[in-house]
């Protein structure tokens, strides 16, 4: 075995813990899919699945940034309800407002996850209290602004949900791309290495002289980022705002995370699977689908899984 197969191997091992665990599953749930509808394992099908996980995986990469800190961002729902709800405000209908709408939503998000930053840094309060505060006002925010669906987007602007490239959907191959962008970033570049550093030992990092108030700002501000792009997707596919369309994204996005073999202790876990933990969660509920499973069923289920997700890895780490 080559020195590279061997470093791929141990970050995958390693780095990525569950990723083997994940693919595995999704192996599995594919091939029960196909024994029980013919039109599962269709083109089409497997397209479906691809468009509806991009959202998910959007603000699941961000959350998983805040996460390997030691930290979570339980505002990312709020976020998307708020900046889905301004976009198709803005716009109305309106090409020429478009590029005012998206810079509006975009730095809205950033904004607010420099301020999660912020006053977890500067009040020395748990991220969870923080964040949970600010997802309530933005919630707020949100109802004053409209109870209602809002406004209206441009003609061709849902070709972002529904645009193929070679045949995949435009929106799933940006996000893959995103989070190839950000493997990398957290692998190669210094200061993607720190976020795991933070995570792993916080007081430790600070003492070697990290800079720790930058690394979480930018993960925070990245979270709101990717909150407001799964915003502006969901705005795509359905072609308006809604003041309640990020209601089950702030736990949902942390899912594929656990799943994925990101520790919520931080310092260990990786998007890469965070991204298969993505795929997992949208093939399972796709096959529950198809067995005529309400969505009920399908919460329950992966509050199971992120408990079963929870315990494994907590006892991994305990024999390490």
């Amino acid at each position: 075995m080559t020195a590279i197969a061997k470093s791929t191997f141990f970050y995958l091992t390693k780095r990525q813990g569950g990723l083997f665990t994940v693919i595995g599953l999704m192996v599995a749930l594919a091939i029960f899919g196909l024994i029980v509808s013919d039109r599962f394992g269709t083109i089409s099908n497997a397209s479906n699945i691809l468009e509806q996980s991009t959202a998910l995986a959007l603000v699941s990469l961000g959350q998983t940034l805040v996460i390997l800190t030691g930290g979570i961002d339980l505002s990312v729902g709020s976020m998307i309800s708020l900046a889905s709800v301004l976009l198709s405000g803005i716009a109305n209908g309106d090409p020429a407002m478009m590029y005012v709408a998206l810079a509006v939503v975009i730095g809205l998000g950033i904004f607010v996850g420099l301020v999660n930053a912020g006053l977890t840094i500067g009040l020395g309060v748990h991220p969870l209290i923080v964040t949970l505060g600010m997802g309530a006002a933005l919630q707020g925010i949100t109802l004053l602004y409209t109870q209602g669906p809002a406004g209206k987007m441009p003609l061709g602007f849902d070709y972002l949900a529904y645009g193929r490239l070679l045949g995949i959907p435009i929106g799933a191959l940006f996000t893959v791309v995103l989070f190839l962008i950000m493997a990398w970033f957290l692998r190669k570049v210094p200061f993607g290495r720190y976020i795991f550093a933070i995570g792993d030992d916080a007081v430790g990092a600070k003492l070697m002289g990290l800079p720790c108030r930058s690394v979480l700002f930018f993960v925070y501000a990245f979270c709101g980022f990717t909150a407001s792009l799964a915003a502006i997707f969901l705005v795509a596919r359905l072609g308006v705002g809604q003041p309640y369309f990020g209601q089950n994204y702030t736990l949902t996005s942390i899912t594929p995370v656990v799943v994925g073999g990101t520790l919520l202790s931080g310092g260990r876990g990786g998007v890469i699977g965070t991204l298969m933990g993505v795929y997992l969660v949208s093939l399972l509920n796709n096959l529950l689908n198809f067995l005529d499973l309400s969505t009920h069923y399908q919460l329950i289920i992966q509050g199971l899984i992120v408990i079963i997700a929870v315990s494994v890895y907590v006892e991994n780490k305990r024999k390490v």
